[in-house]
């Protein structure tokens, strides 16, 4: 009998894999942060044929999510397994000539959600993230998506914390695309551990994120706040904000079949 599994753990059955098969479906809450980092430092981090967009002068937005996930098994069920929280920074670059955004650091706090991750190309770390929840039942507590609520988002790894936001929100922003209307591009690379490979990686790509129905609801723009402390053994510092732009609160949604490989490294 074949062992069966989209990922690692294989068995017969496949009910142990990490990662079931495509599509995927997805549905968050989200937090946004506008900035400007160093452009060279930016630079630094893209892969070959990629390069820091000009017209942008830095420009990034660090991103906060609160994911609830399915796939084709009523995954949506089984909120332990597939509810997970995450946070990374998108970077805007030049690809052939085309505005996109790269993902050079994500964090994550769920195993699936790591292994989806690396499979596109997203190069995930296991972190602690937070942000504050909108509920309905009117209290102080509810954030309610209005003028003057305010909302804070963190990034933790390892203990330490890497990022801490806040914005107030002040208006409805009537055309989502104004604001996030760039392709995400990200790194596909597993490396090999044989000694005389090391140096070798069997994937090496530039990948191109496809989004299927993607719905970006319920978006209200604001003042904020963000900063991104140095913390030993991560590099996230090196594109903290020189400055920070608005906040942006909003729902977003879409399905995930298909990836495009935009560049091969590794020959």
């Amino acid at each position: 009998m074949a062992l069966k599994g989209f990922t690692v753990p294989l068995t017969p059955q496949g009910k142990s894999a990490l990662v079931a098969p495509p599509p995927w479906h997805y549905s968050s809450d989200c937090i946004a942060i506008e900035y400007w980092a160093n452009q060279e430092a930016i630079q630094a981090l893209l892969p070959p044929g990629l390069s820091a967009d000009p017209q942008s002068k830095g420009r990034a937005f660090f991103w906060f999510l609160d994911w609830q996930f399915t796939g084709s098994n009523d995954e949506v069920t089984d909120p332990a397994r597939y509810q997970y929280r995450e946070a990374f920074v998108l970077v805007e670059a030049v690809f052939d000539g085309k505005p996109v955004n790269y993902c050079p650091f994500i964090f994550v706090d769920n195993d699936a959600a790591l292994a989806r991750g690396w499979a596109q190309g997203y190069p995930k770390k296991l972190g602690s993230i937070y942000q504050t929840r909108t509920f309905s039942a009117p209290s102080a507590a509810a954030a309610p998506l209005a003028r003057g609520s305010r909302f804070g988002a963190s990034a933790a790894c390892h203990g330490e914390r890497l990022a801490t936001a806040r914005i107030q929100l002040e208006e409805k922003v009537a055309n989502p695309a104004s604001v996030f209307n760039r392709p995400t591009t990200m790194r596909r690379y597993f490396p090999q551990l044989a000694a005389d490979r090391q140096n070798k990686p069997p994937v090496d790509e530039l990948t191109l994120s496809l989004t299927d129905d993607l719905a970006i609801v319920d978006v209200w723009g604001g003042t904020a706040e963000l900063q991104m402390p140095e913390v030993r053994g991560e590099d996230l510092h090196l594109i903290a904000p020189l400055r920070v732009g608005r906040g942006y609160r909003l729902g977003m949604a879409y399905s995930v079949t298909d990836l495009r490989i935009l560049k091969n490294y590794a020959g």
